[in-house]
């Protein structure tokens, strides 16, 4: 690391004198193709499958038309993990390392990572290198494709799981139909009475309907319930869903931990007199260039950048605020609450931000919209991962499967081709019929069911 040995120290003991709290990091220097492959899988090493291929093939092409630079990649935890590109400059490295310790700082006190830290453990590194040896030791056991067909269906569910209840969940159990009531003197006494014995209280345990409610965790459900799951099935589908828990927060507070990062990192290279004038010159060039609202070709940018919005937020909550009630909202807020609470007109005016519709030969129009219109329109790919929200409604006593879309939840309507790709992957781990209720076009219920049923 050379030179950036020497400045790492200085700028996390500026970062504890301003009153940042984080786990440890433990930085590493890696080579591009590395942090590309970070990038893509999520992880430093993660189970195999072709749907990453995919991505990186996304990727590289996007990084070779000049749409996307990774500076780094940082893993929330106990240590912190961070990757920094051995082909960024000096500047840039220390720009880095001061980003990494803003979102070092976020995981620790946030609460949405906190609990999902508690929940599945503060080294997923570690256990996404142990999922992904154990999913090695299925494929040559069983086969790479038959452990690529419960791939294949596990991360097509990936982000059907439900935050809203623990993480160790255990089954669900029959409740009582009615306890009996207490017998208080009086009824003692009138019991005792010659013809007026109470008839015996049963209590009898009610047929359980499986599930008892609409179940979001369709990872966990699958894994608990299906009729003829193997072991090692069940097991992919539970580290898939533990990883799918660790990226949650991730996801939900992007807006929030990229901006939070970059005001950080700003901050402590405007503060570290330790750095020479023009080594902070040259840092904040690249800061520019991350929070940067235009998109590469100097035009305006038709997709947020999370790092600008987050940054302009916080920057202004921490001028008008102060740092202490900025740093409560850090604690609380998610991506949802944080748009919706403190993403104001004139701020949006300020920073240009708008509703826009496209059509299918490319023309894009601007739509009139009020504040919250533009809050939601910000928010609606956040919601569940982006997917659907869909849910199983019964699993009937020949262990056919009725799945919901929840429709007027989500606001989202289902391509009913991918839907149908979906049922038939559930199809291959199930082994029984398995249909999805929804509407169609014109909003009326219909039933989707896979091409052999």
């Amino acid at each position: 690391m050379g030179q950036l040995e020497e400045y790492v120290p200085k700028v996390e003991a500026l970062a504890h004198e301003l009153g940042l709290d984080y786990y440890p990091v433990d930085f590493e220097v890696v080579p591009a193709s590395f942090m590309m492959e970070v990038a893509v899988y999520g992880l430093p090493v993660r189970m195999p499958h072709w749907s990453f291929g995919v991505r990186w093939v996304y990727q590289m092409i996007q990084h070779r038309m000049g749409h996307s630079r990774i500076f780094e990649v940082v893993f929330p935890g106990n240590p912190n993990h961070a990757y920094l590109v051995d082909t960024n400059s000096l500047e840039e490295n220390t720009l880095v390392v001061a980003h990494v310790l803003g979102h070092s700082d976020f995981s620790r006190n946030n609460l949405s990572f906190a609990r999902s830290q508690e929940q599945v453990g503060y080294h997923i590194v570690e256990q996404a290198a142990t999922h992904a040896h154990r999913i090695a030791e299925a494929i040559e056991r069983h086969g790479a494709p038959r452990v690529e067909r419960v791939l294949d269906v596990a991360l097509a569910l990936e982000p059907h799981i439900d935050p809203d209840l623990p993480f160790n969940r255990e089954p669900y159990r029959p409740v009582p139909e009615r306890a009996a009531p207490p017998v208080d003197a009086f009824g003692e006494r009138y019991g005792r009475l010659p013809g007026s014995a109470l008839p015996p209280v049963l209590v009898r345990d009610k047929p359980l309907h499986i599930p008892p409610h609409p179940e979001r965790d369709l990872l966990w459900f699958i894994a608990q319930y299906a009729p003829e799951m193997a072991d090692w099935e069940r097991d992919i589908f539970l580290a898939v869903r533990k990883e799918s828990w660790y990226f949650l927060p991730v996801f939900n507070c992007q807006i929030m931990n990229e901006g939070w990062a970059s005001y950080w990192h700003s901050r402590l290279l405007r503060e570290a007199d330790f750095l020479p004038a023009q080594f902070y010159v040259d840092c904040m060039k690249t800061h520019s260039d991350v929070v940067s609202p235009h998109a590469s070709d100097k035009q305006v940018a038709l997709r947020i950048n999370p790092y600008h919005l987050g940054y302009v937020m916080w920057e202004r909550l921490i001028e008008e605020r102060g740092l202490a009630e900025a740093r409560e909202l850090m604690r609380t807020e998610d991506d949802f609450g944080f748009i919706r609470n403190y993403l104001t007109a004139e701020l949006a005016d300020e920073l240009n931000l708008f509703v826009y519709s496209a059509s299918k030969d490319g023309a894009v129009r601007v739509t009139d919209a009020n504040i919250d219109q533009l809050r939601e329109t910000i928010l609606a790919p956040k919601f569940n991962f982006g997917a659907p929200r869909v849910v199983v409604d019964e699993m009937s006593a020949d262990g056919s499967l009725t799945l919901r879309h929840q429709h007027r939840e989500d606001g989202r309507g289902l391509d009913a081709e991918r839907a149908r790709h979906v049922l038939e992957y559930i199809e291959r781990v199930w082994h029984r019929p398995v249909r999805l209720i929804t509407v169609d076009g014109r909003g009326e219920e219909t039933s989707l069911t896979t091409r052999a049923a």
